[in-house]
């Protein structure tokens, strides 16, 4: 066996899930509760009973990604050719880890509290990486001066999530410039960000910003997992500068070849119609504010909630948020994941997701608040 495999551990997030019992308020996983917009997904099945479900290209449907490459509209990646189709999000940041970093020289600097997938990956490649932890007392902001000041000779790479998972923190507009300019005096090498935007389209605040508007040497993963609901249609994209792209795309092609023409081509119905990648924002703005009364009526410390679909509260005790998470799972029927899963200056804290009916998000919240 492949000793890097055997010293990873598995996911927490999915060991506490499958503790849930009958009845359970569910505030753990994240995937969406909604359904998705069946009309995209009859007009693919009918073209695909035309002209059948083969193979596209190892970078996707060059329809498809003219039309990512428009919308998104970063400087100097505005065509196909700068956009990989891969199979999700998970799949993009891997291949961008493994593509990018040399693992006999290079690190991984992640922006944390994160998401433990970028540690993981780098761990399965043999590449170092090393966290730079926002802030409580600061309520996790992204702070740009602690991200520059942790880079150091071996950064290759910084991974960072806005709108962010766990936290929910934004990555604001003039703190994206910030921060590229910053990337831009550095002498050297330049190190390049790895920007995941997969919830882009779930935004609370006025002023979101994306380092791929400012910084030159920036790769960016998305997906249309959470913004339509299609988590298991497992189709994400990376848009990176055209010679990076091209060999991510020689990456994306020994790892899975292509990704699946179904879902590709639902994916470009959606991209063909103006306003659909945001057809769900409007429930999540309406939930968002149902969470956000409960967290403030709950009495919990909460982290302010800039996008996503998650929570942090603080608990109201401290202690072992492992073992909290167990009594919550085990006697009061309610999943939460414990805040160490996403680095050690979230320990104390529970992450909930609140796709749930508002009604059920509450009650999870009293009776965490009761622990």
């Amino acid at each position: 066996m492949n000793p890097k495999v055997l010293a990873i551990e598995p996911s927490m997030i999915r060991a506490i899930a499958a503790k849930k019992q009958a009845g359970a308020i569910d505030l753990g996983i994240g995937e969406p509760a909604l359904l998705p917009q069946q009309r995209f997904i009859d007009a693919a099945a009918r073209w695909a009973a035309e002209h059948g479900v083969k193979y596209t290209v190892n970078a996707g449907d060059v329809a498809l990604r003219e039309l990512i490459a428009a919308h998104y509209a970063f400087p100097g990646m505005g065509a196909a050719r700068n956009v990989c189709i891969t199979t999700g999000s998970q799949e993009a940041v891997y291949v961008a880890i493994k593509t990018l970093l040399d693992p006999a020289v290079d690190e991984l600097l992640v922006v944390a509290p994160a998401f433990p997938a970028y540690a993981k990956m780098a761990q399965l490649e043999g590449i170092a990486s090393r966290a730079v932890h926002m802030r409580a007392d600061d309520d996790f902001r992204y702070d740009v001066d602690a991200i520059v000041d942790a880079i150091d000779p071996a950064t290759r790479m910084i991974a960072i999530a806005s709108p962010a998972n766990p936290t929910g923190r934004v990555l604001r507009d003039a703190d994206a410039r910030r921060l590229a300019a910053a990337l831009l005096a550095r002498p050297g090498a330049p190190v390049w960000i790895l920007q995941d935007e997969i919830y882009r389209e779930l935004t609370y605040v006025d002023d979101p910003g994306s380092i791929a508007d400012y910084y030159p040497y920036t790769i960016v993963a998305n997906s249309l997992s959470k913004s339509n609901a299609l988590t298991g249609m497992r189709i994400g994209w990376l848009i990176a500068p055209g010679e990076v792209s091209d060999a991510l795309v020689k990456t994306h092609a020994w790892v899975t070849s292509t990704a699946s023409s179904f879902g590709q081509r639902v994916a470009l119905e959606i991209f063909r119609e103006p306003g659909a990648l945001q057809e769900h924002a409007a429930w999540y703005r309406a939930q968002h504010g149902s969470v956000t009364a409960a967290l403030e009526e709950s009495g919990l410390r909460y982290v302010p909630i800039d996008g996503a679909f998650y929570a942090c509260v603080r608990l109201p005790r401290g202690g072992d948020a492992m073992a909290a998470a167990l009594e919550l799972v085990e006697r009061r029927n309610v999943v939460a994941i414990p805040g160490g899963t996403f680095g050690a200056s979230l320990e104390g804290w529970l992450r909930i997701s609140w796709v749930a009916p508002a009604d059920d998000v509450a009650e999870g919240l009293r009776r965490i608040a009761a622990l």
